[in-house]
């Protein structure tokens, strides 16, 4: 047997090379450990849901937890930022949460929000909506609770906002990032009237389900051989009754930008229905449209924190205003409506094609830019490509339908002079 000898010298020094080489390992693992955890991401959502809101979620999440982000999410949009009682013992569950990939992944292909969302609006909220635990410090009629919200992120450890929104929601978002936040938003809404972008979350699927939902209807406005009256969403901009008649839904449209004459309108919407051999037609208005000499139709008085009333009632005015006119234009006789709100049986259920791509595409497009340290961005569509712009367009401008360009104010019907080169939703690009 023979065996292997080393001075005390040299074994010492094996030893400690050894010893540097492990410590050097766990070094690298460690830094690579503080490396790997880069910030905390928020994301909310407000205004109405659509569908599209949880995949958006979704790819937000899943992509900054591998690039090394902590994601939390606001719950109840702007409401759970001032809901927050800044405390590690208090049980704030019901104002964030945060986001792992199993939450994310299992909500990620339905409609809705599992944020939650609301119209709060932190700058403007009113003396019984402050909460419990500020109302001391603010009993204002009024009250701006910027400052709590700013301190809430804070105590979160928020390095980026983004908020999921339409132009209310973002406004405050503009806002935000006008107070030294890092904020990167995103657009949503089925209504489509972000300025900025060609196209808001939520819009494909809205136009589907009108389309879809007004074929259903046909059959009954056939049997009865009547005029159907559908009021659609479209407080300001009537891109959602426009596609849906361009792609021969219905055969007239009555949109916000433009007031609609009673008289031509049954004229026009009574030569369909003789020109059809079922003998019925289809009109579709916008809930923000109005007739010549009226305004807005409310469903009461009573607005939200930004200033909107709700809405609704329009399409009743038309029915009935068609009914009692049409036999001017039907020899005497008079021809009954069918009057039906497509409401919320437009937002619900799960997102199409459109709106489970592009707002897995938004999502990653809010991460490349919070990757490159760049904040303040709109992430947008602009002519079938993606790109983002400064986030004040947002109150800088609106997004409604150019009447000119679009809408035959004659014929009460969109018009368009050729596709080539137009966007794929055609009539909602606009210049920046």
């Amino acid at each position: 047997m023979s065996y292997f000898w080393l001075p005390q010298s040299e074994f010492e020094l094996i030893t400690f090379d050894l010893l540097k080489k492990v410590f050097t390992s766990s070094k690298r693992i460690f830094m690579a450990n503080i490396k790997k955890n880069k910030g905390v991401i928020a994301i909310l959502t407000g205004g109405g849901d659509v569908p599209g809101l949880n995949p958006a979620i979704r790819a937000i999440t899943i992509r900054a937890l591998r690039e090394g982000y902590k994601v939390i999410g606001l719950r109840r949009g702007w409401g759970g930022a001032i809901d927050i009682i800044r405390d590690k013992k208090y049980d704030n569950s019901n104002n964030y949460r945060v986001l792992t990939k199993e939450i994310v992944n299992k909500a990620g292909r339905t409609g809705g929000t599992f944020l939650h969302t609301s119209r709060t609006r932190p700058s403007h909220v009113a003396k019984e909506d402050v909460p419990d635990h500020l109302k001391d410090s603010y009993n204002e009629e009024m009250n701006d609770l910027t400052d709590e919200v700013i301190k809430n992120l804070g105590w979160l450890g928020v390095d980026y906002l983004i908020p999921i929104g339409g132009d209310d929601t973002l406004s405050y978002g503009v806002h935000l990032f006008r107070q030294g936040l890092k904020v990167v938003a995103i657009p949503k809404t089925m209504d489509n009237d972000v300025p900025g972008t060609d196209y808001c979350i939520g819009f494909s699927t809205c136009v589907t389900r009108t389309i879809s939902l007004t074929n259903n209807l046909r059959t009954a406005a056939g049997s009865h051989e009547r005029v159907m009256v559908l009021e659609v969403f479209g407080r300001y901009a009537g891109f959602t009754a426009m596609l849906p008649t361009m792609a021969g839904a219905a055969n007239r449209c009555v949109i916000p930008e433009h007031t609609c004459d009673l008289e031509l309108l049954t004229q026009l919407i009574l030569e369909d229905r003789r020109d059809n051999p079922s003998n019925y037609s289809i009109l579709l208005v916008s809930e923000g449209a109005s007739l010549t000499g009226t305004e807005m139709i409310y469903q009461s008085a009573e607005k939200d924190a930004y200033g909107h009333a709700k809405l609704g009632g329009i399409g009743d005015m038309f029915a009935t205003g068609i009914k009692e006119l049409s036999p001017r234009y039907n020899n005497g006789k008079r021809v009954n409506t069918i009057n039906q709100r497509l409401g919320y049986m437009v937002r619900c259920g799960d997102p199409d094609a459109i709106d489970s791509i592009i707002p897995m595409a938004y999502g990653n497009l809010a991460l490349d830019l919070i990757l490159k340290g760049i904040d303040g961005r709109l992430v947008v569509l602009k002519n079938g490509r993606y790109d983002n712009v400064p986030i004040d367009v947002v109150t800088s401008s609106k997004k409604i339908v150019d009447v000119n360009k679009y809408y035959n104010t004659e014929r009460l019907r969109p018009f368009f002079h050729s596709f080539e080169m137009q966007p794929m939703f055609i009539m909602t690009s606009e210049a920046i």
